[in-house]
């Protein structure tokens, strides 16, 4: 047999496993995986290198509208070179659906940001922000099978949030249809009435982000988000949880039989409330919602990735450039935090960040890394075994790294649109040097090597069936 790429005397490591072997690939996917394959086009050389599937970011944020006067610093384009670089090769942005929008329009204007701008692959899930009897019986359904398969809900931010009655209705729609729902929980009258408190006391500083979103209000949310799932009996994926109280919830629910799955993100790892407590405006770098919390809350979100809690681990990239009048340093932000545009990039840093404080730190092993960073999100969202794996057939999506390359995260290294990084300064060991898509080289030693259009939509099957897979 010859190949069109033989990747040569790596490590492979899939979630399961751990073994040397070569693999051959043909039109774009794996053909083998044997030893000592010789016969290709293109041969990499793999010696001292882990041979991992490709990362899936299950939690970005692209070219999404952000409110008045305030723009993203990434598009299609930036956002999947930037991830291409910190070794992923999926991403799932979120297709938001603007109060008085059809969902099936904001899908088509979705897909004209998107497509032919790409370098990773792509799968759009859907934000209902307007639940209408359209909405839900009919655009919903008919997105659902088309491959959209799942649907997030908010209990914050204006113009975002649904109500208990509208989450409920929802959830029945998704649980009809077989979408998979998502939930940002955080307790919207608790937060706006600490920030009410926060301004008749002149508290505007963007470290009061962080305090009037305090632990409770995300704990309560999530606590009431299962509860409600419980009601309609449907699964329900709580995403990027910051705490140890909320990651109880979620033991509790699951205890009662509850099918919750969960999420956590680097910022909840390396940073904390105090990044936000520094002078003059730079606290507004690290503005994201739920807010980096404490030393205990890291200790607990480490915890939760080492035992289980945690299903998937996502960057929620969201970022907005600092240094900017439609970023964080909005004429409006900054007069007060609750104005700050909320969210920090990160796509690029995640999967080092945590093959780093993971696996090099010896908390996970590389089986544990591949599950959290790759194949539980294909699994969980209808990719599987297409994506996330290392096997005959599957696209030959690959990520090649060095273990013991240490990098220091700056933003002169990076490739997103924004112009700061809060993981500044941050040492990491373990890099990847390597990104393939479908067979191609798209990022080696540091060089863009394929351009922009490689990337595909990817329809999707319905989370139960991939993860029955």
């Amino acid at each position: 047999m010859t190949f069109d790429t033989i990747i040569k005397g790596g490590t492979v490591v899939t979630s399961h496993d751990t073994y040397k072997a070569d693999i051959g690939i043909i039109d774009g996917r794996i053909a083998a995986i044997e030893q000592d394959l010789t016969d290709a086009t293109d041969i990499i050389d793999a010696t001292d290198l882990l041979v991992m599937p490709g990362g899936i970011d299950s939690h970005v944020h692209i070219s999404q509208p952000s409110g008045d006067g305030v723009t993203m610093a990434d598009d299609f384009e930036s956002a999947t070179r930037s991830a291409a670089f910190g070794g992923h090769t999926t991403l799932l942005p979120f297709c938001l659906q603007s109060r008085g929008q059809t969902l099936r329009d904001a899908v088509a204007w979705y897909h004209g940001l998107a497509d032919g701008n790409c370098y990773t692959d792509v799968s759009f899930h859907l934000i209902i922000t307007d639940p209408t009897p359209q909405t839900l019986n009919q655009d919903l359904p008919a997105l659902v099978n088309d491959g959209y398969t799942s649907v997030k809900v908010f209990m914050t931010y204006e113009g975002m949030k649904l109500s208990d009655k509208e989450i409920l209705q929802t959830l029945e729609a998704a649980k009809d249809c077989g979408a998979l729902p998502m939930v940002h929980a955080e307790n919207d009258d608790a937060i706006e009435y600490l920030r009410d408190v926060a301004a008749d006391r002149g508290d505007i500083a963007p470290k009061f982000h962080a305090s009037t979103r305090p632990i409770p209000a995300e704990r309560e949310a999530t606590h009431r988000a299962i509860a409600l799932a419980q009601i309609i009996d449907v699964p329900i994926m709580i995403v990027h949880v910051s705490n140890g109280d909320a990651i109880d919830e979620i033991k509790a629910g699951r205890a009662r039989g509850s099918t919750v799955y969960a999420e956590t993100c680097p910022q909840y790892l390396v940073l904390t409330a105090d990044d936000l407590d520094t002078a003059g405006f730079d606290g507004a770098k690290y503005v994201c919602s739920p807010p980096p919390r404490d030393t205990a809350s890291q200790a607990a979100c480490f915890a939760g990735i080492e035992d289980g809690v945690f299903d998937v681990f996502s960057s929620d990239h969201c970022p907005f450039r600092y240094d900017d009048r439609e970023g964080k340093k909005h004429p409006e932000g900054i007069k007060t935090f609750k104005y700050v545009p909320n969210g920090i990039p990160g796509v690029e840093t995640s999967l080092p960040i945590l093959f780093s404080e993971g696996v090099s730190k010896g908390r996970i092993d590389l089986q544990r890394f591949v599950a959290l960073s790759s194949t539980n999100h294909a699994k969980m969202y209808g990719l599987y075994p297409k994506k996330g794996e290392i096997a005959v057939g599957s696209d030959a999506d690959l990520a090649l790294w060095d273990p013991n390359r240490r990098e220091v995260l700056r933003q002169d290294i990076l490739h997103h649109g924004a112009d700061y990084t809060p993981y500044e300064g941050i040492e990491v060991m373990g890099f990847p040097v390597r990104t393939i898509l479908r067979g191609k080289t798209l990022v080696a030693d540091g060089v863009l090597h394929q351009p922009k259009g490689i990337g595909q939509y990817l329809s999707r099957a319905k989370s139960g069936e991939a993860l029955e897979a």
